[in-house]
């Protein structure tokens, strides 16, 4: 049966018995960790080791603002913990003055130390070093003046919004506005204000095909939420009046992705929709978005023998969503990677030394390649549709990125 890609990395290390997986006695063993899995095996590291770690500048002209809010959405109860209201932590990017506000935290020591715990690394690479990763965020920057696009953005179960951090940096680098969403009890460890470190209650409930499709839908309704919380009458956020509300586009990873062809399944506010390597649990109706453009941005090994039309794989939902997308759609997939390439780990493992008893990595790209396409290819599709400026990049093969292939059009 298939592997269900939207089930993170992270839970799948702690063998959670997966909708749709391998029977466990039949399945390979799982990588030791995303972060793990992304990088080349070296010497043995200290984890209180002073490694300085950092994600390569945004490529676009404007300085980066990064603002932080809790939201609550009081007509809903959490699904995870039903007696309580649904939360959720979002980072809010956007273009800013240049040298205005402090420099931003990757991540806390705590969440950190809970993702590596959760991978059975937290001996055996830096804490803190990974915590303390420079990016080119600025807390409380000003924002700068305009009307701009606004990309939501969710990460893959287990994970967490951080791992979005180098893609949402170069939107907003580029002039558009992005949100990464933290939605509660969906990750390992994420920092939640008054000390509360919420863990992740999903990776020990979901079983089933229904249950993959209840937490896309559920997904789905937080994005809305954070839409609202944006651009509604009275927006959660100081700047707020920078962003087009006309203009929105739904980015995920993983069961992020699922969740953005989710969320343009109900709510017509959003334009555009990448999935980025996420099995999708919601079958796409016929007729698609209605004619809303939606890009599926996945690694070439999750589609043995994918072609236009695209024959069967481990993971069918790819393809029965291409037969019933309209245009506007794209499908590339990118050579050399994994299900972790569109995220900020290889990223990062690229610069930590990791033990010899490490896994070998199972993509050849190097974080960097990695984050570059994935920033290229979303930020071009976005903008495409958010802005309607050409982008040459989607027209056909690149020689900057030649792992990149188009699978259909």
């Amino acid at each position: 049966m298939a592997t269900l890609r939207t089930v993170s990395l992270a839970a799948a290390i702690l063998l959670l018995p997966v909708a749709g997986a391998r029977n466990a006695d039949a399945a390979p063993p799982p990588p030791a960790s995303s972060l793990a899995a992304s990088a080349s095996p070296s010497a043995p590291a200290s984890p209180s080791a002073p490694v300085p770690l950092a994600l390569p500048r945004p490529t676009g002209p404007f300085a980066v603002g990064r603002d932080t809010l809790d939201l609550v959405d009081r007509h809903r109860r959490d699904p995870w913990v039903p007696g309580i209201a649904r939360e959720l932590m979002v980072d809010v990017y956007y273009p800013a003055r240049a040298a205005t506000g402090t420099p931003a935290r990757y991540a806390t020591p705590q969440e950190i130390r809970r993702y590596l715990a959760a991978l059975g690394l937290a001996d055996t690479l830096p804490v803190q070093a990974l915590a303390d990763t420079a990016v080119a965020s600025r807390v409380g920057a000003r924002p700068l003046p305009g009307r701009r696009p606004l990309v939501l953005l969710s990460p893959g179960l287990g994970v967490g919004r951080r791992s979005l951090t180098g893609l949402a940096e170069d939107l907003a680098s580029r002039g558009l506005v992005a949100a990464t969403v933290d939605h509660a009890y969906e990750s390992v460890g994420t920092a939640f204000p008054g000390g509360r470190m919420l863990t992740c209650v999903a990776c020990d409930r979901l079983r089933t095909d229904a249950d993959f499709r209840a937490a896309s839908r559920g997904r789905a309704a937080d994005l809305s939420f954070v839409l609202d919380s944006l651009t509604g009458p009275h927006p959660a956020w100081r700047g707020a009046a920078v962003i087009d509300a006309t203009r929105v586009a739904a980015v995920g990873h993983s069961l992020g992705g699922s969740a953005a062809a989710s969320l343009l399944r109900r709510d017509r506010r959003v334009r555009a929709g990448v999935d980025l390597d996420g099995t999708l649990g919601e079958p796409v109706g016929a007729g698609g978005f209605g004619g809303r453009a939606f890009l599926l941005l996945g690694a070439t090994a999750d589609h043995p023998g994918a072609g236009d039309p695209p024959v069967a794989d481990e993971d069918p939902s790819w393809a029965q969503a291409w037969a019933q997308l309209g245009p506007p759609r794209l499908w590339l997939d990118v050579d050399g990677a994994d299900h972790f390439s569109f995220t900020d780990d290889p990223v990062l493992a690229d610069q930590i030394p990791l033990p010899a008893t490490v896994q070998a990595p199972a993509q050849t790209l190097t974080g960097r390649q990695a984050l570059a396409i994935t920033r290229a290819y979303v930020g071009a599709f976005v903008e495409r549709w958010l802005t309607g400026r050409a982008q040459p990049l989607l027209d056909g093969p690149s020689r900057t990125y030649p792992q990149v292939r188009l699978v259909g059009r």
